[in-house]
Formats: C-alpha cells, sequence, structure tokens
C-alpha cells in the first residue's frame, strides 16, 4: 500500500481554527467530505473528524488546525485509492493583522481545471504565487482566470466594495469557494460577479477572506489605495465570527 499523496499530490486538507464544535466547523468536515467523494478517498464520518481532532488538540482551543486526509492505494497514478489516512499538523493561533497589499500574479488559471475546485496536497500553484508576490513586495497576488477574470489569492477569497453592494467573483471563474466567504454569501448579500482588474479602480473597499483572519482589509491592490472602512469590518467579522462558537451540544449538523 502506497501513500499515494506523496507519489501524486493526491489528497486533500482543511485549515482550521480550532474552538470546538462550530457550525464553521461543520462547513470544513462538509467541504471535505465532497472532495474527498469527488476524489474517491475514503473519507471518515462528521463524528470520528472531530474526535481525530479533539484527540489531537487535548481540550485546548484557538489553536490553528490542519486536518489533511491521504490517500493511499496502488502505485500506479491512475489507480482509485483504497484507503486514508489522517495527518492532524497543530500550530499556535497567530492571525495576520496588517493591512494587505496585493499584486496581480503573472500565473494563471485555466476555469475548467477541476482541481482548482478543491483543497488539495498538491498546493505548487499556490506556493508559487505567494513566492511571487512576496518578491514583488507585496503580501499577496490575484490570480487571473483565461478571460483576466478575477478569482483568488493564493490562500483567500476577495470580497470588494462597489456602491452599497458586496461583491466576489463566481466561482466558475475558478476558484475555491472558502467556508468564510460561504458564511458571507449566505448572510451578508454577497453577490457573485464576473469581476475584472479594471473594478478595484471603481471598488471603494476591498477585502480578503479566510478562515484563520476572517475578513482581512486590503489598502493596496496595484496602484489603487483604499481607505480601511472599520464599520464594514466589524460587520463582516461579526458574522463570521459568530459561526466560530463553540456549542454546547454534540454537534450541530
Amino acid at each position: 500500500m502506497q501513500l499515494r499523496t506523496l507519489l501524486y499530490g493526491e489528497g486533500i486538507f482543511e485549515t482550521i481554527l480550532w474552538r470546538g464544535k462550530t457550525k464553521k466547523l461543520y462547513r470544513h468536515y462538509e467541504r471535505l467530505r465532497s472532495s474527498a467523494q469527488f476524489l474517491q478517498i475514503p473519507c471518515p464520518d462528521f463524528d470520528n473528524f472531530c474526535n481525530f481532532i479533539e484527540e489531537k488538540t487535548e481540550n485546548r482551543k484557538n489553536l490553528y488546525v490542519k486536518f489533511c486526509l491521504l490517500s493511499k492505494g496502488k502505485n500506479l497514478f491512475y489507480a482509485i485509492p483504497e484507503q486514508s489516512e489522517v495527518l492532524i499538523i497543530l500550530k499556535e493561533y497567530n492571525p495576520v493583522r496588517r493591512l494587505q497589499r496585493l499584486c496581480i500574479s503573472n500565473i494563471k488559471r485555466h476555469s475548467s481545471n477541476p482541481v482548482i475546485y478543491h483543497k488539495t496536497m498538491n498546493y505548487l500553484p499556490n506556493i508559487l504565487v505567494k513566492r511571487e508576490a512576496i518578491a514583488k513586495g507585496f503580501d499577496d497576488a490575484i490570480i487571473l482566470n483565461e478571460w483576466d477574470e478575477i478569482t483568488e489569492c493564493s490562500s483567500s477569497n476577495i470580497l470588494i466594495v462597489k456602491g452599497d453592494s458586496f461583491q466576489t467573483p463566481a466561482k466558475e471563474c475558478g476558484l475555491l469557494s472558502g467556508t468564510t466567504l460561504q458564511i458571507l454569501l449566505e448572510k451578508a448579500g454577497v453577490k457573485e460577479e464576473r469581476i475584472k482588474t479594471e473594478d478595484f479602480y471603481k471598488a471603494s473597499a476591498v477585502f480578503i477572506l479566510n478562515s484563520l483572519t476572517g475578513a482581512l482589509p486590503v489598502f493596496q491592490v496595484m496602484d489603487k489605495k483604499y481607505p480601511v472602512d472599520n464599520e464594514i469590518l466589524k460587520y463582516l467579522n461579526s458574522l463570521i465570527d459568530e459561526e466560530n462558537r463553540e456549542y454546547n451540544k454534540n454537534c450541530v449538523h
């Protein structure tokens, strides 16, 4: 039995702000389960998913948890996975708080690539995008698709404010729909749109979203700078924090 994750990058993961059993945790599990089904990797049920994390964290909370579902099977690149193995990585939770500066990446993606819609262990394109941004003096880079439409950053979704509306790139543009973004799509009336780079010049505010930072303000995209709208920032993070609260009951499905 070979570790196919090591040989072929066949595996999936979730990056979680661990605060116990929360609504947000179940969103993570559902995305993991859906991707496991797509890649045909055996996946634990939700209770066992929680048990793996609880055993590893040993009653500690407010931790960075990376839940990895590794694929095992034959040493043939096209073989169907036969088993899975769980790997959990823990870190202290030290969220990024500084305002973000974004550039446009020279590395593009194609929206028809099925892999980009799943959080896989094959993370090299994201790594290259992040390295490119840092080398240019930015915090991260925005990835464009084959039509020069905005998709996402290396590890976060994008939210822009235009007029009185919140907008985010449509999923079919080629992006991983984050669990934090899902909350705002449901609760903040965020609209999915096809967004071009010129739309950044029409935006009054820009935020990036992921599970560890929540909503984080962007003060510069390319040569365009933005003021920080603390009222909007507080509103977005209040919706996110609401789902990160632990429930007393065993779980909320």
